[in-house]
């Protein structure tokens, strides 16, 4: 039984892992990596230091235990010294205390000269531990640069990444719908297309009619006459009649043009005006029947 709900907390614990990996953040993630790794380096860098001040301390040990055999070394013989002076005196008594003295310096000197070779074993060794932790340190410290180097390759190529995604997402919704409530964009476009060729057509039918022919022959007959009008002004002003040659051009493309030019010239002569010759279009003349043909219409 215990065995079946370890292996299920197990089983729980790497699905959760697993989620939490894929719906996880990696600017956010990469991020804690930094700041771990700058905690690391700072505790590194921390324990350094301590092997460090060891090694200072050791060293500052040494020195007095250096000076204090020096001091110990010249004090034992400063005894032996006297001791040697009160013997050549004849003073015995001064001797034997001079040399019972210059045996516990000698016995001092011992131990100092000892302590003196322990510390300088502890001093060597932490000389050693000292220059690894600064090798490390060193080290660490190019590893921490390095990875704050790649940080910004990382977060760059982070950002180019999901501006990617957002283009592919954007370029997928050109072809695609979007659930099933938004057309896509070709979609749209045929609509649009279709509407575009439906309203050209139903203007080229508009354009064939009779009533949009009559209204283009109606309006040609309005510029015809505004023309004539202002040749009549020209004439009675005394001006060169500039407008004779497009009235003719008028005249000759139009057969409508040519019949609202031959009632305006009626017009002017009922007016009193005599009109130009320019103005005055003759009435077409029908031909002659030729011999032995007989008319249409007739039997």
């Amino acid at each position: 039984m215990w065995k079946v709900i370890r292996r299920r907390w197990k089983y729980l614990t790497a699905k959760l892992s697993g989620r939490f990996e894929e719906n996880a953040d990696p600017k956010v993630q990469l991020e804690q990596a930094m700041v771990e790794a700058q905690d690391q380096h700072r505790r590194l860098v921390e324990q350094a230091a301590s092997v460090i001040a060891n090694q200072k301390q050791t060293e500052l040990r040494l020195n007095r235990a250096m000076q204090d055999l020096e001091r110990v070394s010249g004090t034992t013989r400063q005894a032996l010294s006297m001791a040697d002076e009160a013997s050549r005196k004849g003073d015995t008594a001064k001797a034997a205390e001079y040399n019972q003295t210059a045996e516990a310096f000698a016995n001092r000197l011992i131990a100092t000269e000892r302590q003196v070779e322990d510390l300088k074993n502890m001093h060597l060794q932490a000389a050693q531990a000292a220059q690894q932790a600064r090798s490390a340190v060193q080290q660490n410290a190019a590893l921490l640069q390095q990875k704050l180097a790649e940080r910004q390759k990382l977060l760059s190529q982070l950002d180019q990444t999901r501006m990617q995604e957002q283009l592919n997402t954007a370029m997928a919704s050109l072809s695609q719908t979007v659930d099933q409530d938004v057309p896509s964009f070709d979609d749209v476009r045929s609509k649009i297309e279709a509407q575009y060729a439906k309203a050209l057509g139903t203007a080229e039918l508009s354009g064939q009619s009779v009533e949009a022919r009559m209204l283009e022959v109606e309006q040609a007959g309005v510029t015809s006459e505004a023309q004539m009008r202002l040749d009549q002004m020209r004439q009675q002003m005394g001006l060169p009649a500039g407008g004779a040659d497009s009235a003719g051009q008028l005249a000759a493309g139009s057969p409508a043009t040519a019949a609202l030019g031959t009632g305006e010239a009626a017009t002017a002569s009922a007016a009193g005006v005599a009109p130009s010759p320019a103005e005055v279009v003759p009435a077409p003349v029908p031909p002659a029947p030729e011999t032995g043909a007989a008319p249409s219409g007739q039997s």
